[in-house]
């Protein structure tokens, strides 16, 4: 790269020429007129990779934090159709509960108080039952569903100005296989009031500062979101016990939101007469609800609660930064999925995004898995060429070419997926 460039890890530069692009690739870039002025190769702005030393879960994970705990997948790790649980990424915001036995475990749904869940905290349910795992899967049916999961922080890095929290590069997400009971199904056997809007959950991972009168987290969703078909609490991933890190031996997964709205190590539903108002509820996972201007200062009364998460997609292969021959078919493969459940189609450009090819699109498994898609592509000469991949979700909404909306915290980035190839 020449002296007079200046490169950050988010893909920006602020003063090159396509022949200190070339020169810093090192190949020809055929496309070249093509790449917006301020966006450098991919190749350029690529993630170091640290190793997690955790039983159970890869070593190619990538660390964001220790404490709490918080891992990411690379992409070209998630190329299936359900992420196996040694590469589901780990998103902590507690410590590891102390005691994990399924056998005596309990899930209790209602107003029973606790030091840091009164029992005012649960206004709308008719009684208080608590179950063991044992009790929920002998009353109720068992579902086995594949359902995405991804941080709402999940594209944090590329946000400029930087937006505070973990630096979530594209890896926090997964589309394993749940399998447990619908939550509706528990809550209508509870029985709630008509006066009914939101369920909060509460797990037993405790406070970084080790103050038991403090909570971890405390989300939760509204109350049609939380009696869809698709909302589980869920005992097993991939047909095993939950691991430890993803929750063991109890969460739930409310897919198509946050995966904060998902809670670990669950052991208490509340159902709300109001929007639930449990730790990070108030001043996490929100955006302004009105555009703003970057690294402006947003006033609470501008900032929505994160609901249904927005239409991507994910090149899964080849890895970037991979070299192919000329004349070679290149087959492409990856994952789009979306918050309401349905992608359309996915497209893939081979020249900076002047020209757009539709690939082959395979049907999801069931409501909010991941929606697999492949492109044999070929390439017009030798040189470095960038693969882009663009969803498009049912109702016409496309991911965006840039990065979208800036919001304070660095939540809901679904700007196009970008990796580097070399044809030689």
């Amino acid at each position: 790269m020449s002296q007079n460039a200046s490169l950050d890890r988010r893909g920006f530069f602020k003063k090159s020429g396509i022949l200190a692009l070339v020169t810093a690739v090192g190949s020809e870039i055929p496309f070249a007129q093509n790449l917006s002025r301020g966006l450098i190769p991919v190749a350029m702005a690529a993630p170091s990779m640290a190793e997690l030393g955790i039983p159970g879960k890869s070593l190619e994970l990538v660390v964001l934090g220790d404490k709490p705990v918080v891992a990411e997948t690379p992409p070209h790790l998630l190329d299936s159709e359900v992420t196996p649980n040694d590469l589901m990424f780990i998103r902590n915001n507690g410590l590891v509960p102390a005691s994990l036995d399924a056998s005596t475990w309990t899930l209790t749904i209602g107003s029973e108080a606790t030091a840091t869940s009164p029992a005012r905290e649960s206004e709308s349910t008719k009684r208080t039952v608590t179950f063991t795992i044992a009790e929920l899967k002998s009353k109720f049916k068992h579902y086995t569903s594949n359902l995405v999961i991804e941080c709402g922080g999940n594209g944090r890095a590329e946000f400029n100005p930087p937006a505070k929290g973990n630096q979530w590069t594209l890896g926090g997400v997964g589309c394993p296989s749940w399998t447990g009971v619908r939550l509706k199904d528990v809550l209508n056997y509870v029985g709630l009031k008509n006066d009914a809007v939101y369920i909060g959950y509460y797990g037993a991972d405790p406070h970084l500062s080790g103050d038991t009168s403090k909570v971890s987290i405390s989300r939760g969703a509204p109350i049609k979101k939380a009696l869809e078909e698709d909302a589980l609490i869920v005992w097993e991933m991939n047909g095993e016990p939950l691991p430890v890190q993803n929750g063991y031996p109890l969460r739930l997964i409310v897919p198509g939101y946050p995966a904060s709205v998902s809670g670990k190590w669950l052991n208490r539903i509340v159902v709300r007469n109001k929007v639930h108002d449990g730790a990070k509820m108030v001043d996490d996972y929100r955006t302004p609800c009105t555009p703003v201007e970057p690294a402006s200062d947003v006033p609470e009364s501008n900032m929505c609660v994160i609901e249904e998460m927005p239409i991507k997609s994910l090149i899964t292969y080849p890895s970037s930064g991979t070299k192919f021959n000329f004349g070679d078919k290149v087959e492409i493969r990856g994952n789009a999925w979306s918050g309401i459940g349905d992608v359309k189609e996915v497209l893939v450009s081979i020249d900076f995004g002047a020209t757009w090819i539709k690939t082959n699109l395979k049907k999801p498994k069931n409501k909010f898995a991941w929606q697999r898609f492949s492109a044999n592509l070929k390439f017009p000469s030798k040189g470095y060429y960038e693969l882009w991949t663009r969803a498009v979700d049912k109702k016409g909404v496309s991911q965006p070419m840039v990065i979208p909306g800036w919001n304070p915290k660095g939540y809901l980035n679904n700007a196009t997926h970008r990796i580097a190839v070399k044809i030689v």
